[in-house]
C-alpha cells in the first residue's frame, strides 16, 4: 500500500529523510526547455491535438523526410503545421528514413544521393525551411558503416568510408540549400574514438555538423552522461571548435517513457547541462511518445512536461542525494526574480525527502514564503491524468540563514513532484484537500488462474512500465481472477482506478464484486498491447472496514497491474488554476500581497495581457467555471468569448483532456480560475449513426459495441459517399460538435519494434461554409469509439453537417454531439 503527502511543514521528520538541495544564488543560464522533445511525436496534423501541443512548449521534433518509406505517418512537412503554430521549434529530419527496411537497406550512396536532392529540395522551398535540421545518417556505428567494430584496422576502413560519405551527403546539402542546418553524426550511443575522428576530420574538411547529435538509449545513460557530455566539450576544445549545440536526439527507453519519476531524472540532467533531447519513439507515431492518450487527454507525463514548460527564469543548481546514479531522486529548479517566483521539479525514488532552498531573498520574497506541493502520478501511456493534485499550501518563515525546508512524504517512485515557492503576504493560503486513497498491487493480491510478470527494470529497460515493476496477466481461464483486500477508513463513495492492458482486438471486460456480492461488468477500452498501460475510472461503494474487492474473466483477457481507492469527498471533480502560474502574454504583474485562497497570489492583468490556463475534464460536457478575480474578465474558449464577473459561475462546454481558456481584462487582479463537474451532458444535443442520410455507399453497420447497435461505414473514399446529419439549434452560436468515432488503420512496414498506425481524415461541412479537414487517430480496434472535438457554427433552427472523404476512407461514425460553447 502505498503511503500519502501530508502538508508540507506539518510532518514529523522521517528517519534519515533524503535531502535535495537547491542554490537559489547558483544560475545555470536561462531555462531552455531543451529536453521536452520527440522523435516521431507528431503523426498528422491535429494528431497529437493543439490543446495538448501548445502548453509544453516543444523545442525540437525529429521526424521523416515527406514521402519516407520507413514508418506510414510522421511527414516532416506535413507535421510542421500544427508543430509551428503551437509554438514548436525546430524539426530534425531523419534523411534515412526515406527508407522503408529497418535497419536501412545498404544499396550505395549513388542510391543514396537522388534520395537526398529530393528532400533538401521539398524542405529548402518550404516557407519556414529556416526550422528545419537536415540529419543525414542515423546510427552510422550499427548501419551501413559498423563503426563500433572493435578490429581497429576495420575500424578505420569503415570510418574512412563514412567520413567520404559524410562529406559528400553534407556538401550536396550545402550545395541545393546554402544555409543547411546539418546535424550529426547521430550515433547509437557515444563513442570517444569516432568523435574524435570525425570532429577532426570535419574540421579540416569545412564539413563541421551545425548540432552535435548522439543517443542515450539505456538505463546506464542516468549514470554516464555526464561524463559523456564533459567527455565531448573536451574534444571540442582539444581540437579548437567552439561549442556546438547538442541534441540528444533519442533518449530513454520503455520503461521511462510516461513515467513522471523517471522523466525527472532524465529532464534534469539535460537541462542541467543545456542540451536539446527528444525521447525515444518506441511503439506509436503522434502521442508524444507515451505522454498523450488518444489525441487530446493528458497523463502523467504529460503534466510532468506542462510543468517543465512553465518553469522561467533561469534554472539553478540542485544537489541530489546521489548525483549521476540511476534510478534515485533527482530534479531542476527555476528561479525567477522578476516574477518573484522558484520552481522545484523532482522524483524518481519512493520515501522521504527533505527539499532545501538556500538563498531566498528576503528583499525578493519577504519574510515568509507559500511552498505549493503538488503531485503528478502514474497514470499508465493510455491512461488519463487529472489537474495534478495540490498536497500542500504551506506558509512558511524564511530562516535566519535564508533557507526554506519543504518536506515531502512518503514520496512514489514513479511520480513527480512540483513545489512552487512565492511571497508569503498577509493572509493565509486555503489548506490542501487530500482525500484517503491508498494503492494495492497485483501481484500482491490473491491470484487465481493467472500469472505474475516481470517488466520495465534497469535489466530490461525496454520492457514496458509497470507499476513495482510487475503484473497478473494470463487471466484466461473461466475461473481466472484476482482478489484485492482492501482497507477504507469509513463507509462511503470511493473512485476506484484500475491499471490495466487490454491487446483483445476489441473492448474486453471483467465481473467487479465485493466481499462476493452480484457483480458488476467493467469494460477495458483497447491498448496497444498487453503492458501498454491505461486506466479505467470506475465507482464503487464501501462500508467502513476491510473488503475483498474481486476482478474475474470476463469477455477476453485483461492484464492487470494495480488499484487505487480514492475517498470522494465532493459531489464532482474541480480543480483551481492559478493564475501566477498561467501562461503569460504580454506584461502583466504579480501581486503576492496576500496568500489567501490558492496561495500564490494574484496575476495583475491589463489591456494587451493575456493569461491562458489549461483546464483538465474528464469527458465531453459542461462544466462549471469560475474567475477568481478582482473585476469582470473575458475568457476565450473554443474560439468563443464570454464576460465572467467575479465569482459568477458559467457554465461552458469542455472536451474530453486538455481545453486551453485565455483569460484578458482591463483591469483585474486574477487568483485562479476554477473548474468543477463531471461533464453534464444536459442541453446537449445527440444524434445517432442511424439518424443520418446516407449515400454513395456509405451504410449503417450493426455492431454490439456501437451506441445504438450501429454504425456509419464504408464512408468516403469517393465525392459521393457522405453521411448527412440534420441537427437543431435552439440558439445561433459557437458549438462543440463531438464526433464518436472508431478505426484501425494499420500500415505495417515490419519494423521490429513499432506499431505503424494510421490515421484517417474526413471533411466535415456545415450547412453552406467551407469544409473542415478532422484527422482521427487510431482507436486501436475496429469496435472502441473515441471522440473527437471540432469547433462549428450553427445558426438556430435547422442545420446541416455533412461528413465525407473524397480520396480515402473516413472512419466509422458511431454518433455526434453538440453543445453550446456557452450556454
Amino acid at each position: 500500500m502505498a503511503g500519502t503527502l501530508p502538508a508540507a511543514g506539518t510532518a514529523t521528520a522521517a528517519a534519515d529523510p533524503q535531502r535535495v538541495t537547491v542554490d537559489l544564488d547558483a544560475s545555470e543560464g536561462p531555462v531552455m526547455h531543451g529536453a521536452n522533445g520527440t522523435l516521431y511525436g507528431l503523426s498528422d496534423d491535429g494528431v497529437p491535438s493543439d490543446a495538448v501541443l501548445a502548453p509544453l512548449k516543444i523545442t525540437s521534433v525529429s521526424q521523416k523526410p515527406e514521402g519516407g518509406a520507413q514508418h506510414p505517418n510522421g511527414d516532416a512537412l506535413t507535421v510542421s503545421k500544427s508543430f509551428f503554430r503551437n509554438g514548436g521549434g525546430e524539426i530534425l529530419v531523419m534523411m534515412q528514413d526515406i527508407y522503408s527496411k529497418w535497419p536501412y537497406e545498404d544499396l550505395g550512396i549513388a542510391d543514396y544521393l537522388p534520395k537526398v536532392d529530393k528532400i533538401v529540395t521539398e524542405v529548402s522551398a518550404d516557407p519556414n525551411s529556416d526550422r528545419f535540421v537536415y540529419i543525414p545518417f542515423n546510427e552510422p556505428d550499427q548501419i551501413w558503416y559498423n563503426l563500433g567494430t572493435s578490429n581497429q584496422a576495420q575500424y578505420e576502413v569503415n570510418r574512412d568510408r563514412f567520413f567520404k560519405d559524410w562529406k559528400t551527403v553534407y556538401q550536396r546539402i550545402r550545395a541545393i540549400d546554402p544555409d543547411a542546418r546539418i546535424a550529426g553524426p547521430n550515433e547509437s550511443g557515444y563513442h570517444t574514438r569516432l568523435l574524435k575522428d570525425f570532429l577532426t576530420f570535419a574540421k579540416r574538411e569545412n564539413v563541421l555538423p551545425q548540432i552535435m547529435t548522439w543517443h542515450e538509449l539505456d538505463s546506464s545513460s542516468l549514470k554516464n552522461f555526464q561524463g559523456n557530455h564533459d567527455s565531448y566539450r573536451a574534444i571540442e576544445r582539444e581540437l579548437g571548435i567552439a561549442p556546438l549545440k547538442i541534441n540528444i536526439d533519442e533518449y530513454a527507453n520503455r520503461r521511462d517513457l510516461s513515467v513522471p519519476g523517471q522523466l525527472a531524472q532524465w529532464v534534469s540532467m539535460f537541462e542541467r547541462n543545456k542540451v536539446y533531447a527528444n525521447q525515444a519513439y518506441w511503439d506509436a507515431a503522434g502521442n508524444l511518445d507515451g505522454n498523450v492518450v488518444r489525441s487530446n487527454i493528458p497523463n502523467g507525463g504529460w503534466w510532468f512536461f506542462r510543468w517543465y514548460a512553465g518553469l522561467t527564469g533561469n534554472t539553478v543548481k540542485v544537489t541530489p542525494p546521489q548525483a549521476n546514479t540511476i534510478d534515485t531522486l533527482q530534479g531542476l529548479a527555476s528561479y525567477d526574480k522578476k516574477r518573484r517566483q522558484a520552481q522545484v521539479l523532482l522524483g524518481g525514488s519512493a520515501g522521504d525527502s527533505d527539499v532545501v532552498v538556500q538563498n531566498v531573498s528576503r528583499s525578493v520574497f519577504g519574510r515568509t514564503v507559500t511552498a505549493t506541493v503538488a503531485e503528478s502520478a502514474w497514470s499508465g501511456y493510455e491512461g488519463q491524468h487529472a489537474a495534478p493534485r495540490v498536497l500542500a499550501r504551506t506558509k512558511v518563515k524564511v530562516a535566519a540563514d535564508g533557507s526554506v525546508t519543504v518536506p515531502l512524504r512518503g514520496m512514489h517512485k514513479m511520480s513527480a513532484y512540483r513545489i512552487a515557492l512565492t511571497p508569503g503576504g498577509s493572509g493565509t493560503p486555503s489548506t490542501a484537500s487530500v482525500p484517503w486513497a491508498a494503492s494495492y498491487e497485483a501481484e500482491d493480491a490473491a491470484i487465481t488462474g493467472g500469472q505474475v510478470y516481470t517488466q520495465g527494470t534497469v535489466s530490461n529497460a525496454n520492457g514496458y512500465a509497470a507499476s513495482g515493476t510487475k503484473d497478473v496477466g494470463s487471466l484466461n481461464t473461466a475461473s481466472s481472477k484476482v482478489d484485492f483486500t482492501v482497507t477504507v477508513p469509513k463507509a462511503g463513495t470511493y473512485d476506484l482506478a484500475i491499471l490495466y492492458g487490454n491487446q483483445s482486438g476489441a473492448p474486453a471486460t471483467q465481473k467487479l464484486s465485493i466481499d462476493g456480492q452480484d457483480p458488476v461488468t467493467v469494460s477495458y477500452p483497447s491498448t496497444e498491447n498487453w503492458t501498454y498501460r491505461a486506466k479505467k475510472d470506475v465507482t464503487v461503494e464501501l462500508p467502513a472496514g476491510q473488503h475483498v474487492l474481486t476482478l474475474a474473466k470476463g469477455d477476453a483477457e485483461v492484464t492487470l497491474d494495480r488499484i487505487d481507492l480514492t475517498a470522494r469527498t465532493a459531489a464532482a471533480p474541480s480543480a483551481s488554476y492559478e493564475a501566477t502560474l498561467a501562461d503569460i502574454s504580454g506584461k502583466p504583474s504579480y501581486d503576492y500581497s496576500s496568500s489567501a485562497g490558492v496561495g500564490t497570489g494574484a496575476l495583475v492583468l491589463r489591456s494587451g495581457d493575456k493569461a491562458v490556463f489549461d483546464a483538465y475534464a474528464p469527458r465531453d460536457g459542461y462544466y462549471t467555471v469560475v474567475s477568481r478575480a478582482s473585476a469582470a474578465v473575458n475568457l476565450e474558449l473554443h474560439g468563443e468569448q464570454v464576460t465572467a464577473a467575479p465569482g459568477r459561475a458559467l457554465r461552458l462546454y469542455l472536451v474530453a483532456g486538455n481545453n486551453r481558456i485565455a483569460m484578458t481584462a482591463k483591469a483585474a487582479a486574477v487568483r485562479s480560475l476554477d473548474v468543477s463537474g463531471a461533464g453534464s451532458t444536459s442541453g446537449t444535443l445527440s444524434y445517432e449513426g442511424a439518424a443520418a442520410s446516407l449515400a454513395g455507399g456509405a451504410k449503417l453497420v450493426d455492431s454490439t459495441h456501437a451506441s445504438a447497435g450501429s454504425y456509419i461505414g464504408w464512408l468516403g473514399n469517393s465525392a459521393s459517399s457522405t453521411a448527412e446529419f440534420t441537427v437543431d439549434a435552439a440558439k445561433s452560436g459557437r458549438y462543440m460538435l463531438v464526433v464518436h468515432y472508431a478505426h484501425n488503420d494499420r500500415r505495417d512496414n515490419g519494423h521490429s519494434y513499432n506499431t505503424d498506425i494510421m490515421s484517417r481524415t474526413a471533411d466535415i461541412t456545415v450547412g453552406t461554409s467551407a469544409p473542415q479537414k478532422v484527422t482521427f487517430k487510431n482507436t486501436w480496434s475496429w469496435d472502441d469509439y473515441w471522440t473527437v472535438g471540432v469547433p462549428v457554427d450553427l445558426k438556430k433552427g435547422s442545420n446541416k453537417v455533412t461528413f465525407g472523404n473524397a480520396s480515402a476512407w473516413a472512419p466509422n461514425i458511431d454518433r455526434i454531439e453538440l453543445g453550446r460553447v456557452i450556454d
